[in-house]
């Protein structure tokens, strides 16, 4: 099969200049898929803990729960990564809300959209886990 050289070709990624605009609308995907995979896992993880006896159960409890005063490393990770993946997700949600309504398309206030998104997740992240991490 020949190609016509005068037709152009499809442009590639490489070619387009990356922007935060860009960067948010691949993050609500992996925010999206992270959320969902990570939360089917702690639901097999748990089923499978529950079913395998006290051991096993107490061995994901002290994962995921404070114990004795203290929130367990990994747990902590996860809870936060949790949070912000949520927050994120729900901000370039709205972020895509409005602009589905056809409003935001123009160059800065895109721009400044995308970029509050990020910045917005990361405050509301940090002023959820601040007062929490500070306890222990």
């Amino acid at each position: 099969m020949s190609r016509n050289p005068g037709r152009p070709l499809s442009p590639h990624l490489t070619i387009w200049k990356w922007g935060p605009h860009m960067l948010v609308s691949i993050l609500h995907r992996a925010t999206g898929s992270a959320m969902a995979i990570g939360a089917a896992s702690l639901l097999i993880w748990w089923l499978v803990a529950a079913a395998s006896g006290p051991a096993a159960y107490a061995a994901f409890l002290d994962v995921f729960t404070v114990a004795s005063g203290k929130l367990n490393i990994i747990g902590g990770l996860v809870f936060i990564g949790f949070t912000w993946t949520f927050l994120q997700h729900l901000f370039t949600g709205l972020r895509h809300l409005v602009l589905d309504t056809g409003a935001g398309y123009e160059l800065r206030a895109n721009r400044f959209w995308s970029i509050a998104t990020l910045v917005g997740s990361l405050t509301l992240t940090a002023l959820i886990w601040a007062p929490i991490l500070a306890r222990n």
